[in-house]
């Protein structure tokens, strides 16, 4: 109980910028999705889908972003700086992974429930990269969340963000937590 209350409490969001260039093993991409897989979900939609950019398609994904930045961007709010991050973000990570939902077709359950289960299911990824030391970050960009072309997503399926990973330099990342006291109410009767 004490590793797994560990990797909860030390679950920290990594930027790209902090990665190192070692790659993440395949076999090991594949126990996070494996794991993702095993999230809570009403009615058992499973409604995770997951497009993993690696290699070549991180450049894709660069240009791509890049490109949606430069021209949805008003000129009075573009900036070079923030262009340059855009591009290199996904070059800095050794995967990416487009976290997407395909909705009930029969919409049995409200939406709000599937997302959440994306969601729990990302909560599981980010604590398996954790628990191997993968710096891991969720993004949700607009750029993303429209791309429904660029990712040749189905009927009924909608990006909710981008999840960066890659082996994180040794940085130590701190956090707090107000009290759990001060925001439980405990209904005895």
């Amino acid at each position: 109980m004490k590793e797994i209350s560990t990797i909860i409490r030390n679950r920290r969001s990594i930027q790209p910028n902090l990665y190192t260039d070692k790659p993440i093993e395949q076999e090991v991409i594949e126990e996070i999705l494996e794991n993702a897989n095993w999230a809570p979900n009403h009615r058992k939609t499973e409604p995770w889908r997951f497009k993993v950019f690696q290699g070549a398609a991180l450049q894709r994904l660069s240009d791509y972003l890049g490109d949606w930045y430069e021209t949805n961007t008003p000129e009075a709010k573009f900036s070079d700086i923030k262009l340059k991050k855009i591009r290199k973000k996904p070059l800095q990570s050794s995967c990416v992974i487009a976290i997407c939902m395909q909705r009930d077709p029969d919409e049995k359950l409200p939406e709000w429930e599937e997302i959440a289960a994306v969601a729990c299911a990302v909560q599981n990824m980010w604590l398996t990269c954790s628990a191997y030391g993968i710096g891991s970050y969720w993004s949700s960009p607009k750029s993303i969340i429209t791309a429904n072309k660029f990712l040749a997503l189905k009927e009924g399926e909608r990006c909710l963000g981008l999840f960066y990973m890659g082996y994180a330099q040794d940085v130590i990342l701190t956090s707090t937590r107000r009290a759990i006291a001060d925001k439980v109410e405990w209904v005895d009767s």
